[in-house]
């Protein structure tokens, strides 16, 4: 029998593209890689400013870890909220009006910010099993500002470009 227009196996892909998940998310980060590396260099540097102060207000200024991870973050995300609004996403301005962006990039940003203090909970949590690997400065970094910040980046990159920066329905 011939072979048909509406064949689907797995060696003929579809006309939505192929049905390779990795080949697919790899197609949708090549179409967004310019917003993709704006928002790394918005974010690498509210990320520095972010364990700049997180170090500075535990370590210099002997504050409890969770009040330094809020501090440094409510600042580093105020710094990063106007960078991807007038750099990232600038083509997106559009018609929205900025207290309703800022409000939403906040909430994502609180819940970033629950995700990177969970992650901080847990390596406490650990610290009173674990002293002499959890109960340290370099550890609290690590839960704090790679692993919470590299979960809560990955899950905020996703809200701000489609409920904070959404494009304009007039293209």
């Amino acid at each position: 029998m011939p072979s048909t227009s509406t064949d689907t196996s797995p060696e003929t892909p579809s006309r939505s593209g192929p049905r390779n998940p990795i080949a697919r998310g790899w197609r949708l980060l090549m179409r967004h890689r310019g917003e993709l590396s704006r928002f790394v260099g918005v974010g690498g540097t509210a990320y520095v400013l972010d364990v700049g102060l997180f170090n500075l207000l535990l370590l210099g200024l002997d504050w409890p870890d969770w009040a330094a991870k809020t501090v440094a973050t409510v600042i580093a995300t105020t710094f990063a909220f106007f960078g991807n609004r007038h750099w990232t996403w600038r083509e997106r301005l559009g018609s929205s009006a900025a207290h309703r962006q800022y409000l939403l990039y906040f909430f994502f940003n609180g819940i970033g910010l629950l995700i990177s203090l969970a992650c901080l909970w847990a390596n406490n949590g650990l610290a009173e099993v674990w002293p002499q690997y959890f109960d340290t400065v370099l550890a609290k970094n690590i839960a704090a500002n790679l692993v919470g910040v590299g979960l809560a980046s990955t899950f905020r990159f996703y809200a701000y470009r489609t409920w904070v920066f959404r494009r304009s329905e007039h293209r």
